[in-house]
Order: structure tokens, then C-alpha cells, then sequence
């Protein structure tokens, strides 16, 4: 049932309503009884559907290969039901709009199996004790396109009680220092055909890193860089990408560079977020719908709606299965839903409206945040006349050799045109590598020259 009301969510936690006044009596909650270490209610529901938070998984299961895909630590579990577009009216206080729009979209072939839920998500201990100073440090920046002070490693608020401060969390939730991956996109037509584009891309956090990292020193504000290269297809290959997005973005703005073959040589792109289409989507998704969102928050009024219960995807791990192919997962409108896996978990639930003044394709926005981790789980958007335009989803899973909680696959729902774009395709390639390094001179234009050969 929803909690539309902060009162009732005081009723949780009774001083939470003082906290921004007596900072240190409140913290000792962070880790206690009530709250995990990063702010989500420690305890399971009354109905036992979603269990107490005991930890999160933290070691890899024993037939977990070393440099190899995650597998499944829960293989025994099996589907408890099927949500499907005739019984979807039984579980609409657990599903959003967006979610029972794809139901009926798609009555045919697109359902959604129901596991056992189970609370995996995990975070080396480092994170924990950063949230905890966060709680009593950040400081929101209101001017021009906002911002955090005050805060380091991961979410800076961890009681919130703004609907901004929940979109901060998601941007700056710990996703490790430095990250190597290969992944493949495709937008698919409403056929169901695609050309798969696979990138490479080097991840690295600065603000994950400790205080006194070079990458750190050398670039205080800076959220996370991003260096990519196209692989395939052929017309495609050898273009490159680098993107410095920065923390506080109103006089330090997200920088982009491009490489393109057809210039042979880096340029730099006027401001690349908000509401222009993403490269190699074909339209299907804006910028700032990467990650489910990313960017500064200022064209939107947030909202906070409370916590409510959901079904979500979580513990994607079949979805995430090396034996897999992009044919295997790719269907018309949608995902094969026999290897996506959802579960019921709490989620804070948050709602941006259009600014005044301001301009995006979008009029409305509601995220779904898993509690566990803060990231976005499912991201309902509305068009500029009100209607429900597209619907998001993050398949996620504990990669437990970190441990961090991140999505395997993003898919990218457009009801109009029903097509949809995949995020994430890495079935295929080889793992992710997770690094503990980071040299800022790795992250630069020069760099990106360097990285395309």
C-alpha cells in the first residue's frame, strides 16, 4: 500500500522529521535496528514477502568462476506467479502505470514471473561509513543546475526528505572506482529486428575514490568519466566518446568530447544531457534516461511520494547468463520474460514535474528507487500532453565479487512507436572488470586518441 504521507513515514522512524536540526542523536540509526547502513528499513514487511535486510550477499556462490559471468546464487528458486494482462488488476497497488501499460500493451506475450524476493544488495564496508558521514555533511546546492557538497563515496542523503535529495542519491550511489566493460545496445524496430552496436568503455569514479587519490586531487567535483569506442558494426567502428560528468554542474558543467572517423580527430560538443536523443538509440531515449536518469535535476520540480511496495526487476542473473545471445532476450516490444526475474521490494517513489520556463520532451517523470541501493528500478515518462510515453526498467543484480548492485540490462519502452531500445547486451563479451586503480591522465583527450587504436 502506498505511504503517500511523510507522517506515515515518521511513523517509522520517529525523529526522522528532526534530523536536519540534531544531526548527531540521528545517526547511530544508520546500521542499527531500524536502518541498514544506507538508510533502507532493516525489518521485512508484515505479510513476509519481502524479508529483513541481513547483509546483503557478499560472497560469490562456490561454482562462481573467477573472471567469468555471475551466475545464479539462488538457482533453486522457482517462479511463485505469473503477472499477466488478465490478472493484473489483483496486483496494481504493486506494479506502476508504466508496468501495467506494457501488460496490456502486450497481453499475448509479455508477462511478468514473480520469485521470491530477496534483499542481495551489498556494499563493501568503506561505503557504509562514507553514507554515515554523509548523513551528518551534505548540503544540497540550489543555484543554477544544482548540486552536493559535503559528501563523498555514495548517496549523500540517506534519510531524505526531499524529493531532490532522492535524485542525488541515485546519481552518486557507489558503482566502484573503475570499471571495464563491453557491451552491446540495440534499438529494435517493431518487427523485432536489430543491429547490435558494441562499444567498449573504461569506467572510472572519482568520487568513489579515498581523499588523498591523485584522481581525486585532480578533479575534486568530478562524478565519473567515461571513455567509449565503437567495435561493431563497420560503419560505426572507430568512433570514441569521452564524458567528464561533474558533481556540482552550474560552474562546472558535463563535458563532452567526440571522436568521429569521418573528422579523424577529437572535438568538443556543445552541452550533451537533458533532452537531446542519445547517440546509436535511434531516437528511443533521451540523455538524461541513461542509468534510468542521470544529470543535473534543475529543469524538473521533485517530488517526494513516499514508499510503497513494487514489483521490480532484481537478481537478474539469468537474464545476465553468459549461454545467452542477443536473439535469446530480444523479442517484439519487449524482452523474452522467461528470463527476467521480478521480486517485491520497497521502493521510495518520486515525481518530477516540468519547471516553468523549462523545456524537455518529458512533462513528467516518477522513479521507482529500489531502497537497497538507491538506484532507479523503473522510471515512468510522460509527453507533453500528459500521456504515458515511455516506460524504463533496470534488470538488476549483486555483482558479489565487489560487492555492488548495478543493472545487467536496461530496457527503454516507447508506447507510440512500440519499439524499444536494450542497454547492456554483455551475454556474449566477457565480464565486467572491476579495478582499484585510476590515473586522471588516462581520462583525457589525448587519452581517447590513444584508446581508439
Amino acid at each position: 500500500m502506498k505511504v503517500r504521507s511523510m507522517a506515515l513515514l515518521c511513523g517509522l522512524l520517529t525523529s526522522l522529521a528532526t534530523f536536519a536540526v540534531e544531526p548527531e542523536p540521528q545517526a547511530p540509526i544508520l546500521g542499527g535496528e531500524i536502518l541498514t547502513p544506507i538508510g533502507a528499513q532493516r525489518a521485512g514487511n508484515a505479510q513476509g514477502t519481502i524479508p529483513p535486510w541481513t547483509g546483503g550477499l557478499t560472497q560469490p556462490p562456490a561454482n562462481y568462476r573467477p573472471e567469468h559471468h555471475e551466475v545464479d546464487p539462488f538457482p533453486e528458486d522457482q517462479i511463485l506467479f505469473t503477472i499477466d494482462a488478465d490478472n493484473m488488476a489483483a496486483y496494481a497497488d504493486q506494479l506502476s502505470p508504466g508496468q501495467q501499460a506494457l501488460l496490456k500493451r502486450y497481453p499475448q506475450t509479455w508477462h511478468l514471473n514473480v520469485y521470491r524476493s530477496r534483499r542481495s544488495a551489498a556494499y563493501p564496508q568503506r561505503v557504509y561509513d562514507a553514507i554515515a558521514r554523509n548523513a551528518t555533511s551534505a548540503q544540497l546546492v540550489t543555484a543554477g543546475r544544482g548540486g552536493v557538497t559535503g559528501a563523498e563515496i555514495s548517496s549523500p542523503f540517506p534519510l531524505p526528505t526531499s524529493g531532490v535529495e532522492l535524485i542525488w542519491n541515485h546519481n552518486l550511489r557507489w558503482r566502484g572506482i573503475r570499471v571495464e566493460r563491453r557491451e552491446g545496445s540495440a534499438a529494435v524496430t517493431r518487427a523485432g529486428r536489430f543491429t547490435p552496436v558494441i562499444s567498449d568503455q573504461d569506467w572510472a569514479f572519482p568520487y568513489g575514490f579515498d581523499s588523498g587519490s591523485p584522481f581525486k586531487q585532480r578533479y575534486p567535483n568530478l562524478l565519473l568519466a567515461i571513455k567509449s569506442k565503437v567495435i561493431a558494426p563497420g560503419f560505426l567502428s572507430g568512433d570514441g566518446l569521452l564524458v567528464f560528468e561533474t558533481i556540482d554542474q552550474t560552474n562546472d558543467p558535463r563535458k563532452t568530447w567526440n571522436y568521429s572517423r569521418a573528422l579523424r580527430r577529437v572535438v568538443r560538443l556543445p552541452y550533451f544531457g537533458y533532452q537531446i536523443p542519445a547517440q546509436n538509440s535511434d531516437g528511443l531515449r533521451t540523455v538524461d534516461d541513461f542509468d534510468l536518469y542521470n544529470g543535473p535535476p534543475d529543469r524538473f520540480e521533485w517530488r517526494l511520494l513516499g514508499k510503497r511496495e513494487l514489483y521490480i526487476p532484481y537478481n537478474a542473473y539469468r537474464l545476465h547468463d553468459h549461454q545467452l545471445s542477443a536473439e535469446d532476450i530480444i523479442r517484439v516490444g519487449h524482452i523474452n520474460p522467461d528470463h527476467a526475474r521480478y521480486e517485491l521490494h520497497r521502493v521510495w517513489e518520486v515525481e518530477g514535474r516540468i519547471r516553468s520556463g523549462e523545456r524537455h520532451v518529458y512533462s513528467r517523470r516518477v522513479f521507482y528507487l529500489d531502497e537497497d541501493s538507491w538506484q532507479i528500478a523503473v522510471a515512468d515518462s510522460y509527453d507533453n500532453s500528459g500521456e504515458l510515453w515511455r516506460v524504463n526498467e533496470a534488470h538488476a543484480l549483486n555483482y558479489y565479487t565487489v560487492p555492488v548492485l548495478w543493472s545487467t540490462l536496461e530496457v527503454y519502452h516507447d508506447l507510440k512507436q512500440e519499439r524499444m531500445l536494450v542497454n547492456g547486451l554483455d551475454n556474449e563479451q566477457q565480464p565486467y572488470r572491476f579495478r582499484s586503480d585510476g590515473d586522471p591522465r588516462e581520462f583525457s583527450p589525448n587519452a581517447l586518441i590513444y584508446y581508439l587504436r
